[in-house]
């Protein structure tokens, strides 16, 4: 067990998992657990976040657990309050909760519109608006938000509701970096790349292959510079870093964690 998060405590949104394997939010709930966090871990599916749980256990972390739907203004206010009830504080806020729906601006109906963009975007606003005040009143905290890089770059797939939500996931956390840089809470962004998690496979069998996941990997694998996509654990170290203290001049920028991907001309 490391120290680099010792007598922290973390909210970890997203900290199950949609499948098999290792989502972002299931292995950063575990490392922060493994550098000495105490983790507040919740998820919209309860036996997904039980299994996280159940890992921080058997390794000897500390770590409860919530069904929350962070959509839902109410449900994001009770997490906090228990939050608070049970640790006293929270050093960390992780926001890894996401949804992809396929479909372009014509395809797409009012209604998934406003649900991505409720799921994607409000639920780290509600997160942050419930948050922000128990973290200014201990003196300092460290909001960490998860957007893509589709936030910044067309990715080939027609999923217009993603763009556009974790592009506002940017903005959100610029201003609340900017807001509260003098109140010594940090906010700064992760933006993956191509990943290879449970939710990928997911969400983007159908895109890639005709449904099978295998080629769907070997397609997504080739696009990447390294040859190979990124996996959960690499999101879950650099939120390591950025949650740490090695990270304390560090607010308002988006990470990239992508093997190269946006630094290519095609």
């Amino acid at each position: 067990m490391g120290e680099r998060l010792k007598n922290k405590v973390a909210l970890v949104t997203g900290a199950g998992s949609v499948g098999p394997g290792w989502g972002n939010g299931k292995a950063t709930a575990v490392l922060f657990a493994r550098e000495g966090a105490r983790i507040f871990a919740v998820d919209i599916n309860p036996e997904a976040v039980e299994e996280t749980k159940s890992i921080i256990d058997q390794e000897g972390g500390e770590c409860r657990v919530m069904k929350v739907d962070v959509s839902k203004s109410e449900e994001v206010q009770a997490m906090v309050d228990q939050c608070i009830k049970v640790y006293g504080r929270i050093d960390i806020l992780h926001n890894n909760v996401g949804i992809v729906v396929l479909g372009g601006v014509e395809e797409i109906s009012e209604e998934t519109w406003d649900r991505v963009m409720a799921i994607n975007l409000k639920s780290m606003f509600l997160t942050c608006k419930y948050t922000l005040p128990y973290m200014e009143k201990q003196g300092g905290g460290v909001i960490i938000n998860i957007s893509s890089v589709a936030a910044i770059r067309y990715t080939g797939i027609p999923y217009v509701t993603y763009y556009a939500s974790k592009a506002g996931v940017l903005g959100l956390t610029r201003a609340i970096a900017l807001q509260y840089a003098n109140k010594n809470i940090r906010a700064n962004c992760i933006l993956p790349g191509l990943m290879n998690t449970p939710l990928v496979h997911e969400s983007l069998k159908n895109v890639y292959g005709g449904g099978e996941i295998e080629k769907m990997v070997e397609a997504r694998n080739r696009q990447c510079p390294m040859g190979k996509m990124g996996e959960a654990w690499d999101v879950a170290y650099a939120a390591l870093f950025l949650a740490s203290d090695e990270a304390k001049y560090i607010t308002g920028i988006e990470l990239i964690v992508d093997g190269g991907l946006t630094s290519k001309y095609v």
